[in-house]
């Protein structure tokens, strides 16, 4: 997801900006937007939102169920770092799904919230 840090931002945001991709009853549960693209996690997958293009016409969603999920770190920011590091490693890929999160976000959360879902204990 691009080089530009990605905050938080309000669940109800996605849930209105994308609730067509939603299953029913699928619940939004942490949600971050950099300048043109979304990631969220829900109660069943992580999905990003990557805006192509210079008119950003195009748009690619890429959804990844818990269970394709191999491996995951975040690594928070430090001293002269300004962001913090979210790598998502899928099955079958070699290479992470990576994204800056701002330092005011909740890394411990994120960790949490992925290793509940990830690992299968809620």
């Amino acid at each position: 997801m691009g080089i530009f840090s990605s905050h938080e931002i309000d669940v109800a945001q996605i849930a209105e900006k994308f609730g067509s991709i939603l299953l029913p009853g699928e619940e939004v549960l942490a949600a971050f937007r950099s300048v043109r693209d979304h990631a969220f996690l829900t109660d069943l997958r992580f999905v990003l939102v990557d805006v192509q293009g210079v008119t950003g016409s195009k748009v690619e969603i890429m959804s990844v169920p818990y269970r394709s999920i191999v491996r995951f770190s975040v690594e928070t920011a430090g001293t002269l770092d300004l962001d913090a590091d979210l790598k998502i490693w899928v099955s079958s890929t070699a290479a992470p799904l990576q994204m800056k999160i701002s330092r005011k976000a909740d890394p411990e959360a994120i960790q949490r919230l992925l290793a509940q879902h990830v690992l299968g204990r809620k």
